[in-house]
């Protein structure tokens, strides 16, 4: 191998690699290892799934369903649940694995955000986990909307509700990905090519652009001693970190199968098979799509006319808000760097303390979007705690605009109170420096001396 691809001197150079010892840095590791046991039971029960929306009677072990009408993809889904060896199962790992995969992502690129991560040069490793993080929540979704039962049907419904919603290209828009006006008999076997073909797979090369941008640029770490913009501080990727990861891997691996095994979830012979016009009480999305469903729950019932056009009340809450959040986030880089007049190039990152307008916007972001993920269960929380739902409505309206003023607030006192009982900021690298020219110490007490572990230098800036 090595005398056909020269593989001895690319894996000596790969083993000598520096990774950041810290576990902040292990939570994409979460989502990529996650995504393994997607593909892996993904594989696997699409070797019995049947997206196919033509109808047949049910003739199955599910007693309460048996000779109900259903299609053919509900109907393949409780043959999975019911029929097949291991595959309720597999399904259950396949959406717990989705539901943390999903979650990891989220507070990965909160750590990034936090801790100034994203600035130059890694601002197109941003763009690409934002693009990463909106593909999940689209796969998602199409996973979840292929069984056909009464739950995914009212996900799809809304769907296509917000779509035809847009002005101008809105029906157009719906026509194509649904075949025709709703229900349309084409969505579900074009959701099931797009979730199991298509966003998998740029899923999968934007994973390898991911990390061909990390190993070119190298790892950020945390200001200590001896991390300085020009080295990584950290533990070296043989043989520390290889069984970190590998170890990391297998409890990720566990804990998911261990949800799929004890931890019920998405049980659909409980829904019954889809039909337009019904639409079940406490109906809820996964969780990464609440915030939208809490947005159109939380919207006003109003209606606005622009240009001749009417614009319809969905578009305010489905369109408007992922909108400009998914906007702001991928130009964050450029707008911070713009207002802070900072374009050097950063390789230590910042604690949030020391960035409490930032940390700030970030609190209060976080929270605007909690308010709205409780929106979404207004009526299953109406109903636990035997509250009124308006009064619940406009708790959570009133909520969506104090919370994150309030929240933001406290999160800035608190970096500032933070910063000031940490005392004077002192660079541990000039302090060693002083130290090595005999002028003394000049460090804060308790300062830890220089770390042991092997630095790699970055290369500078031609």
């Amino acid at each position: 191998m090595d005398e056909r691809f020269g593989l001895a001197l690319v894996g000596q150079s790969a083993i000598q690699k520096i990774f950041p010892n810290h576990w902040s840095f292990l939570l994409g590791e979460l989502a990529l290892y996650s995504f393994v046991v997607l593909v892996g039971t993904g594989i696997y029960l699409s070797l019995f799934f049947n997206a196919n929306t033509g109808e047949t009677t049910y003739a199955g072990s599910y007693q309460p369903l048996q000779g109900v009408r259903m299609s053919n993809a509900y109907a393949s889904a409780l043959d999975i649940s019911f029929e097949t060896k291991a595959g309720l199962l597999t399904r259950q790992v396949h959406h717990w694995a989705a539901l943390i995969f999903i979650g990891a992502i989220v507070v990965h690129l909160a750590r990034v955000f936090f801790t100034g991560a994203f600035r130059r040069p890694r601002e197109l490793n941003w763009v690409v986990g934002i693009t990463l993080f909106l593909l999940a929540i689209v796969n998602g979704f199409a996973g979840y909307s292929l069984l056909d039962d009464q739950l995914s049907g009212t996900g799809l419904r809304i769907g296509y509700s917000v779509l035809i919603s847009i002005p101008v290209v809105g029906t157009w828009l719906a026509s194509l990905i649904f075949g025709g006006e709703f229900p349309g008999t084409d969505i579900i076997p074009r959701l099931f090519v797009a979730h199991v073909l298509i966003v998998p797979l740029l899923i999968m090369v934007l994973i390898a652009i991911h990390l061909a941008i990390l190993v070119k640029h190298k790892h950020a770490h945390f200001p200590g001693a001896g991390a300085t913009d020009n080295n990584v501080v950290g533990e070296r990727l043989w043989p520390t970190y290889t069984f970190k990861a590998a170890g990391l891997f297998f409890l990720v691996f566990a804990v998911e199968v261990a949800l799929g095994g004890f931890a019920q979830v998405n049980p659909i012979w409980l829904y019954g098979p889809f039909a337009p016009q019904n639409v079940s009480s406490a109906s809820q999305p996964d969780w990464y799509m609440g915030w939208l469903e809490g947005a159109l729950r939380l919207m006003p019932p109003w209606e606005t006319r622009i240009a001749g056009f009417t614009i319809p009340n969905p578009f305010w809450a489905g369109v408007v808000p992922p909108g400009v959040l998914f906007g702001l986030l991928y130009a964050w880089p450029w707008i911070e760097a713009r207002f802070t007049k900072d374009h050097a190039e950063h390789h230590v990152l910042d604690r949030p303390r020391d960035r409490p307008v930032r940390t700030a916007l970030g609190v209060g972001v976080l929270t605007m979007a909690s308010v709205l993920g409780f929106a979404g269960s207004d009526d299953v929380l109406a109903v636990a705690f035997n509250l009124s739902i308006n009064g619940l409505v406009w708790t959570f309206r009133v909520l969506l605009f104090v919370g994150p003023l309030i929240t933001g607030a406290i999160a800035y006192k608190v970096c500032l109170e933070l910063q000031r009982r940490d005392g004077p900021l002192v660079d541990p690298v000039l302090v060693a420096q002083a130290s090595s020219n005999g002028e003394g110490g000049g460090g804060s007490p308790g300062k830890v001396p220089p770390s042991p572990e092997p630095a790699e230098p970055v290369p500078a800036d031609p």
